[in-house]
């Protein structure tokens, strides 16, 4: 029972790491930054909008509190949702059966190309928000919808959470996970039905480019190789540690990491950004 008991705390880190950033303010709150403006238009520089999509937990905002200002900063026209709503609402998305948040991402992103009049956008995500995406891209007709896609703390292979899905797996307890309001946590253990549908045959799909950044200290994506995409030439996989010997973040602190954020954007523009610079960068294996 203290296993299963860690199993399920490990799988809401997420959450939980969601609600400190939300104890003081709305998880609708707009945000103030300038993303989620839907009278903004592309520039010819940047001509695709950017959706980011949160992880785990997350919401429309909080897990970008970081990364939408700096694209925004770059000349980017950025949105994002709180898709995955269950009993948590909006303080905690991400939630619901992974192939209904796929759904979800796909409208959004119509919605956001009617607004700004773009035929196509640029997909940002964290955690889950790398795993729906790719989905929805594969299965849901985004491959004609997405230039970039990039991913960071990416899992497009679910996780064992260092051992511990596998042993809920054994104990089939997945059924407990989703009387709580979390499918997508059913959907993220190992041989799971969507996980097989999104592995049959090459997750990246002829189209858009695909970009995956991980860390070798990702605790909650296990193992970290993971979030590693096989693929012709419009795949590039990142270790982060290759790229930056002096950064030790974890799975969540990639959100706040001055060096994703750099990786991002050389990634949005190879021609128009600097060169990418390594930062000493530490969130404690977090």
């Amino acid at each position: 029972m203290a296993k299963l008991r860690t199993f399920l705390a490990a799988l809401a880190l997420s959450v939980l790491a969601s609600t400190t950033l939300t104890t003081t303010a709305s998880a609708d709150a707009p945000p103030r930054s300038g993303w989620n403006n839907w009278s903004c238009r592309p520039s010819a520089a940047h001509p695709e909008p950017v959706v980011l999509v949160h992880g785990l937990g997350g919401n429309s905002w909080d897990n970008f509190l970081t990364l939408a200002p700096t694209l925004r900063s770059a000349g980017y026209c950025v949105f994002s949702e709180t898709y995955g709503k269950t009993v948590l609402g909006g303080l905690a998305g991400g939630l619901a059966p992974m192939a209904d948040s796929a759904a979800e991402v796909g409208a959004f992103v119509d919605r956001v190309r009617a607004a700004t009049g773009a035929a196509k956008v640029d997909i940002v995500g964290h955690s889950e928000g790398t795993t729906v995406p790719a989905y929805y891209i594969k299965y849901l007709g985004g491959a004609t919808k997405v230039d970039d896609f990039i991913g960071f703390g990416s899992n497009f292979r679910g996780t064992t959470l260092n051992g511990l899905a596998t042993l809920a797996a054994a104990l089939k307890l997945q059924g407990l996970l989703t009387g709580v309001g979390c499918g997508a946590c059913t959907d993220y253990l190992p041989g799971s039905a969507f996980l097989a549908k999104l592995n049959d045959g090459p997750v990246a799909v002829p189209g858009p480019t695909y970009t995956s950044i991980v860390t070798r200290y990702d605790t909650v994506v296990t193992p970290y190789t993971n979030g590693l995409l096989t693929g012709g030439d419009n795949v590039t996989n990142i270790v982060l540690q290759d790229r930056c010997r002096l950064d030790s973040a974890g799975h969540l602190g990639l959100a706040i990491d001055p060096n994703v954020a750099q990786l991002v954007l050389n990634r949005l523009d190879p021609t128009h950004s600097p060169p990418f610079r390594c930062r000493p960068f530490t969130t404690l294996g977090i």
